[in-house]
């Protein structure tokens, strides 16, 4: 099982790969969702997570908010994943979406103009993609067959709650598991979203997940509990 910290800086990075993250997606502003960290805290982060063994996933994000962006928009995304390829991040995470509220779909022309971008600027370098949680603002019932898309387009992973923010991620465990049953070879589904360590081993068992994401995945030094 691969645990994958969300960070929102570098501050517990340290202590969450000491605690068996074996992977981290790096993000500023988690209030907001997450957005694009700064270069040093970038390239801070991959120093200490490669001298570990630990990969880095690397939020990019303009703001908060929705998920359509702007011409301007997505000119900053482009910069940025190219930025942080060249600094040497392993993967970006990103999820850009076209329409209105309720009838979002992926937006394939954005989404796959950022990742070429990152994989130009990573040369010989191949990255990981994950689409993010904008992947829950779609249809739930049309999300099986947006996977196979996704995958043409480079995506590698799908992070997802497996519906609308705030339910419980037990009560999204079956529509999880029938999207990991979809997923084309290459193209895994990632559980997050009110994934602990105190509920992962049930959330793996009921999703069948290999890798599972959260702020808490693994148990921190400042949880009492831990």
């Amino acid at each position: 099982m691969l645990y994958e910290f969300c960070a929102e800086n570098f501050t517990l990075v340290p202590d969450a790969i000491a605690r068996g993250a074996g992977r981290v997606e790096l993000c500023d502003n988690l209030a907001q969702g997450g957005t694009t960290p700064s270069i040093g805290v970038l390239d801070h982060t991959l120093a200490y997570a490669h001298a570990h063994g630990v990969t880095v996933m690397t939020m990019v994000r303009p703001r908060g908010g929705d998920f359509v962006y702007s011409e301007d928009e997505l000119s900053v995304m482009v910069e940025d994943a190219s930025v942080a390829a060249r600094r040497g991040t392993d993967g970006i995470v990103l999820g850009c979406l076209r329409g209105e509220p309720g009838r979002y779909q992926v937006d394939e022309a954005a989404t796959e103009r950022v990742i070429l971008a990152a994989q130009r600027a990573a040369g010989t370098r191949t990255l990981e993609v994950t689409f993010h949680m904008a992947f829950d603002e779609l249809d739930r019932a049309l999300q099986a067959d947006v996977l196979p898309r996704l995958a043409s387009l480079g995506v590698t992973r799908v992070l997802t709650h497996g519906g609308r923010a705030g339910t419980p991620i037990m009560g999204n465990s079956s529509h999880l598991r029938r999207l990991s049953e979809a997923a084309p070879d290459g193209l895994k589904i990632l559980p997050g979203g009110g994934v602990t360590w105190r509920n992962r081993d049930a959330v793996a068992s009921a999703t069948g997940a290999s890798e599972l994401h959260g702020t808490r995945i693994v148990p921190l030094a400042d949880d009492p509990e831990a």
